[in-house]
């Protein structure tokens, strides 16, 4: 959102904010956690409509209380305003009509997510703060045993899975349907029993490799007794364990049937942590072309053997780009290993180092545990005054490192932005050790018609390039670049929120809506929006 001409009176004091439903006749109001301080200062612990607390950004990404439904949501906002007495009145409401679809593309392409918010006051809000044991494995390992004991368990999966988990499963119904289709399957993390469950029913139609890479090696892991179910069902010669000059950290799935054919890939494990833990993405492919490419990607590792020989899938099509030939969407993919003839993280890292011209997002797992031309190119982009750049990364020694809107970085332990929250907020779990921030993908000029994403299981590092098992497509397309762009900003603010109550928590403060300034040498709540470089070019980048 922006201010129509020049800067907002001095009493302005957030957007109020209404949405209809597809086909509805009423407007809901939204509500913010955050309120005007009472007569004594005190903090309101409830959640109040957005009339009575307006929201003070200018910009902010919901989720709707139905995500299923398809077509128009209309917004209605209205600026809202508040004089000497703290009374507060209402400006011009304005509409805009913004269509949700079912499918980025039907037919054709569906990006899709897992919401990735164990660690949010809207699930503690849900389920509580100490639903996760009655929720999740402590282990991964105890996965395929695991049996939720929580009530609300259909519910709060669906919601913390979110649209990838429901579309990855529907693929795998669509095959169970379909007798006659063909399933091939890759897999790094396998221990989400609904997965294993499913796979078990294809029978003979379900060739797999399953990584076996350290811990997944081992008898006792629930990769090794995924295998060993699998091997039962669908036969020991159509299950393969597999490394190949590391890890084959694959995550396709390949349904070749008569009416069915479909290819899953992107960030997303089958696994608990992956589906209901971790910020993930998986992409949905339709069409023969599409499957023809994973398949033969398939072949090429099934015939690498055990261990798979780098040097042999480098030489192979599937390590090089090839055309996924979706109608209208320019879309490619390749496969790792690469030989060095093939590698292609170098001219990755040059595309986004020396051709973004507008804008950056990312959101990347590992980035900075895997030094090298990647890092260079986002660490020259977050210098670089002309581009707009916004992301977020794990860091070796803080757990992640976040380019906050002034441009100042924080590193921060994702533990410590979910316990001792000021008030009114509660705490929140952290979801369990390891990676939550899971994503690999990166936004180049997404408000652009060069528009483009990178994404895939691939973490932009050298391994990945050329010695482990990967997919990474490019995709350019503004539709597609806009939903992934949406994504890295969702997860940024969520993050950049936990830092601002953290900041808040340490300097004894409380998190409260700013009034109007009504001493001299005060400032409105929105003067840095006004003045500091950075938020005026976020404010005017995401209101054109």
């Amino acid at each position: 959102m922006n201010w129509k001409n020049g800067k907002p009176p001095k009493d302005f004091v957030g957007f109020a904010i209404e949405y209809k439903e597809p086909g509805g006749d009423k407007f809901f109001t939204l509500k913010n956690r955050l309120s005007f301080p009472g007569a004594a200062d005190e903090v309101n612990p409830n959640q109040l409509s957005t009339r009575l607390s307006p929201i003070q950004k200018f910009r902010w990404v919901h989720f709707p209380r139905n995500a299923e439904l398809s077509g128009e949501f209309v917004y209605k906002v209205t600026p809202v305003f508040m004089n000497e007495s703290d009374e507060l009145s209402y400006g011009e409401p304005q509409e805009a009509a913004i269509e949700l679809r079912r499918e980025t593309y039907p037919g054709q392409l569906n990006v899709t997510f897992t919401r990735g918010f164990v660690s949010s006051q809207a699930f503690v809000d849900k389920y509580g703060a100490d639903a996760i044991s009655t929720l999740l494995p402590a282990k991964a390992d105890d996965g395929l045993d695991f049996v939720p004991s929580n009530p609300k368990t259909g519910e709060a999966l669906a919601w913390m899975g979110f649209e990838a988990r429901n579309c990855i499963l529907e693929v795998l119904d669509q095959a169970i349907a379909e007798k006659s289709a063909q399933v091939r399957v890759v897999a790094y993390d396998l221990n989400e029993l609904e997965v294993v469950s499913r796979l078990e029913k294809l029978g003979s139609r379900l060739k797999i490799i399953i990584d076996k890479d350290g811990a997944h090696g081992k008898p006792q892991s629930a990769e090794s007794r995924a295998a060993k179910r699998l091997s039962a069902s669908a036969g020991p010669a159509n299950v393969m364990r597999q490394m190949m000059g590391k890890l084959q950290h694959n995550k396709t799935i390949v349904v070749d049937g008569p009416t069915v054919q479909a290819a899953v890939c992107g960030s997303t494990n089958y696994s608990w942590r992956g589906f209901f833990v971790q910020n993930n993405n998986a992409i949905i492919l339709h069409g023969k072309n599409a499957v023809k490419i994973f398949k033969q990607a398939f072949d090429d590792y099934w015939t690498s053997g055990d261990p798979g020989i780098p040097s042999g899938f480098g030489k192979t099509t599937s390590a090089s780009w090839n055309d996924l030939g979706l109608t209208g969407i320019d879309a490619k993919i390749g496969f790792s290993p690469r030989s060095a003839k093939n590698a292609v993280l170098k001219s990755v890292a040059e595309d986004i180092g020396e051709n973004t011209s507008s804008s950056l997002f990312f959101s990347l797992a590992f980035l900075y545990e895997t030094p090298g031309a990647m890092r260079k190119a986002v660490e020259k982009l977050q210098k670089d005054d002309e581009i707009f750049s916004y992301g977020i990364s794990d860091h070796t020694v803080k757990g992640l490192e976040l380019l906050k809107p002034d441009g100042k970085v924080a590193l921060v332990a994702p533990s410590a932005l979910s316990k001792n929250l000021p008030q009114p907020f509660k705490a929140e779990p952290t979801g369990g050790g390891g990676t939550r921030m899971h994503h690999k993908f990166v936004v180049i000029d997404f408000d652009k018609p060069t528009a483009r994403v990178y994404m895939g299981s691939f973490n932009f590092s050298a391994a990945a390039d050329t010695s482990n098992g990967e997919n990474l497509l490019i995709i350019r397309d503004r539709r597609v670049a806009v939903s992934y762009m949406i994504e890295a900003l969702r997860i940024f603010d969520h993050y950049h929120f936990r830092v601002a109550q953290l900041e808040a928590k340490q300097a004894k403060k409380k998190l409260q809506l700013a009034k109007p300034p009504r001493k001299s040498g005060e400032n409105a709540w929105w003067i840095e929006d006004y003045t500091n470089a950075r938020k005026i070019r976020d404010r005017e980048i995401f209101s054109n």
